[in-house]
């Protein structure tokens, strides 16, 4: 993998990562956290809530922004230092969903960046809108 250098971002650079959600991915996700809400994991409970059939968690959506950051841009050596997130629309199983990480603000001084991580569903909405914060750290020598 060819690592992207810090002096080489550009604020208004992007890059995405996309993935159709499965039942095997919300069941996974909800072993490997422990959080079995039935709205996820229970089809016949979920048919009578808000959305009428089960739905992903909603960090398994934003696990995908983690894999942008942490593989493309910025890319390896990226330190999450915060992430805002706000929930607009549920993902359900078979949608297809597109995490988006835009280089909103640079800090040249400390390698900082400031990035907008949204997450689209295959129709264009946005089910996911934030901002994360992370440090590019780069190795001397």
């Amino acid at each position: 993998m060819n690592e992207l250098k810090y002096a080489d971002i550009k604020v208004g650079d992007k890059a995405s990562f996309a993935k159709t959600i499965s039942e095997t991915d919300i069941n996974d996700f909800a072993k490997i956290t422990g959080d079995f809400n039935p709205v996820h994991i229970d089809e016949e409970f979920a048919r009578k809530g808000l959305f009428k059939t089960r739905i992903a968690h909603g960090f398994l959506g934003a696990g995908l922004i983690s894999t942008v950051l942490g593989t493309k841009l910025p890319g390896p050596n990226t330190i999450y230092l915060s992430q805002e997130l706000q929930f607009k629309a549920p993902v359900k199983i078979g949608d297809t969903i597109t995490a988006q990480c835009e280089v909103m603000e640079k800090s040249d001084k400390k390698k900082i960046l400031k990035l907008k991580t949204n997450v689209y569903n295959q129709t264009g909405i946005a089910v996911i809108e934030g901002t994360a914060t992370v440090l590019k750290y780069e190795a001397s020598g």
